[in-house]
């Protein structure tokens, strides 16, 4: 079964350089909103680097296009890609890349800026990446300039590589030390730390609503700053060393 949920997906996603996919073994990782799913699927879209690279100093309105139309691709590919799995009798829930407030947002979302469901998550447990100091999921092809998407399976899917606990970043504090809301405390993550004890949400929710609103008037909420900014996945670099 596996086999043939791999030639499908290989159907659906181009062999292009700008895609990544893995499986994740959720077990156990799951909100209770999510029983009967024990296994996802993940896929990352790169971002333009020549947008990217435009954020620097802050975002506009190339990148705020970039990042809906990104979204509105990979929804549409993962629900495909739902479709066709299910057609070999295997259960599947689409995760768009948006948040979803009936999905995947906490109830307590107005306090706390958590959800029942990480993409992140899914993308470390199968291996791609693992989470940067400013909360980026950081992937070893693309570094963070990238949207995530997600299906969850009913399905035992072997993981196409080991799962990362920890943090890759090391002594790098680019991303901290531009971060315009000082939102990263430089901690390094990994699998047994709080969000909260490295990254402070709402410092990030409110500085990005502030540059939002000098080029948009809507309450809008996107910086991107730590991603055009992170030396992992820039074009022309290689990839992680860590690889």
């Amino acid at each position: 079964m596996q086999d043939k949920i791999v030639e499908i997906i290989s159907k659906r996603i181009p062999d292009d350089g700008w895609h990544i996919w893995g499986f994740a073994d959720l077990s156990g990782l799951l909100h209770e909103r999510f029983k009967g799913y024990s296994h996802g699927i993940t896929i990352g879209k790169r971002l333009d680097d020549a947008i990217m690279d435009s954020v620097v100093k802050g975002p506009n309105i190339q990148y705020y296009d970039l990042y809906k139309q990104t979204n509105a691709y990979l929804s549409d590919l993962v629900t495909g890609l739902a479709s066709d799995i299910e057609g070999l009798g295997v259960k599947g829930l689409v995760i768009r890349p948006n948040s979803s407030p009936d999905l995947d947002r906490s109830p307590d979302y107005s306090r706390t800026l958590r959800h029942r469901f990480s993409h992140k998550m899914v993308g470390t447990r199968a291996g791609l990446g693992w989470i940067g100091k400013t909360d980026l999921f950081i992937s070893r092809k693309f570094g963070p300039r990238l949207r995530l998407a997600s299906i969850l399976v009913d399905y035992h899917l072997r993981p196409l590589a080991s799962p990362l606990e920890k943090s890759l970043c090391g002594k790098c504090n680019i991303c901290v030390d531009a971060c315009p809301a000082g939102a990263a405390s430089g901690k390094l993550w990994n699998t047994r730390i709080d969000r909260d004890e490295f990254y402070d949400a709402f410092k990030c929710q409110q500085k990005a609503k502030e540059l939002s609103s000098e080029w948009r008037k809507q309450d809008d909420e996107i910086c991107g700053i730590c991603i055009a900014v992170c030396p992992v996945g820039k074009k022309g670099l290689p990839e992680s060393k860590h690889s």
